[in-house]
């Protein structure tokens, strides 16, 4: 995850010097490219030190290494040019609303893959290859990835398990055991169904892999292996447009890697296919 996106989830929580020096720098982070730790002070109020310390909090030797940080923050991200990326106003022509959902969305899918780190992406693969049983958990919107995720996960012939009824996922789960894995869903991390989930599947012994904003929340800290989608709802104002569009770009990422992996993927798709299409004819008259 990207400095900037750390500090803004930590924001709230931060003492009020620190918070003031987090908020310029989330404010004005091109600005900061251009400081020193003694006009990065002056500009918040703060004495040089604080800014030092600011930078030691979130794991950094010195100021000189988190400016680097925010520098490779801000050379991901990625805009499509001339593309929006602001609030909808209700005055907005449907072509400025296309193109400000457009951004969004775009900008929602680039920082959800740049704020993952490899190697947690791959231990969750590695999960995957080794489960005895895939649980896959997510309620409301969340419920609509989970669904899409665990269908493609039972194309490459994998047992993944999701049922829409939040109780048909906790009696699933309830039967898991060690060497099963769960997928819990959840953009806030407090979705109460799948916060006590992902409790349970702990208490049965399987291995939990949260999906969830980079917020502090009970379901990322409850899991063994944590990952995130970046989303700002905000702008779109809806609660699920760029969180859902954030989970599709995750969890198919997840999908796409396993079929590199996988060396008889392309059989099970092929046979996948060839079942519906079976189907399909079967049913015409």
């Amino acid at each position: 995850m990207s400095v900037l996106n750390v500090i803004e989830a930590q924001l709230e929580s931060l003492a009020p010097a620190d918070r003031q020096i987090g908020r310029f720098i989330l404010e004005h982070p091109d600005e900061v490219l251009r400081l020193s730790s003694a006009r990065l002070a002056e500009e918040t109020g703060r004495s040089q030190s604080s800014v030092v310390k600011f930078a030691q909090k979130f794991g950094f030797a010195g100021y000189q290494e988190m400016k680097l940080a925010v520098s490779k923050a801000r050379a991901r991200e990625w805009r499509p040019p001339g593309a929006l990326h602001s609030t909808i106003e209700l005055g907005d022509s449907p072509s400025t609303v296309a193109q400000k959902m457009l951004s969004s969305k775009m900008h929602a899918m680039q920082q959800t893959v740049a704020a993952n780190d490899e190697r947690e992406i791959a231990r969750a693969l590695d999960l995957i290859d080794t489960a005895g049983r895939i649980h896959v958990a997510g309620v409301g919107a969340s419920s609509l990835v989970a669904r899409d995720f665990c269908l493609k996960l039972q194309k490459l012939g994998r047992y993944a398990l999701h049922d829409a009824d939040s109780h048909v996922q906790m009696a699933n789960v309830s039967a898991s055991k060690s060497g099963d894995v769960l997928f819990a869903l959840s953009h806030s991390g407090t979705s109460i169904e799948t916060v006590r989930i992902a409790e349970l599947a702990r208490k049965r012994g399987a291995a939990v892999v949260s999906i969830t904003g980079p917020q502090q929340n009970p379901v990322a800290r409850g899991a063994g292996i944590a990952l995130y989608t970046i989303a700002d709802e905000e702008r779109v104002r809806s609660s699920a447009i760029t969180a859902r569009d954030a989970q599709l770009m995750l969890t198919d990422f997840l999908f796409i890697l396993l079929l590199q992996r996988q060396k008889d993927a392309g059989d099970y798709i092929a046979d996948s296919g060839e079942a519906v299409t079976a189907l399909k004819l079967g049913g015409e008259k």
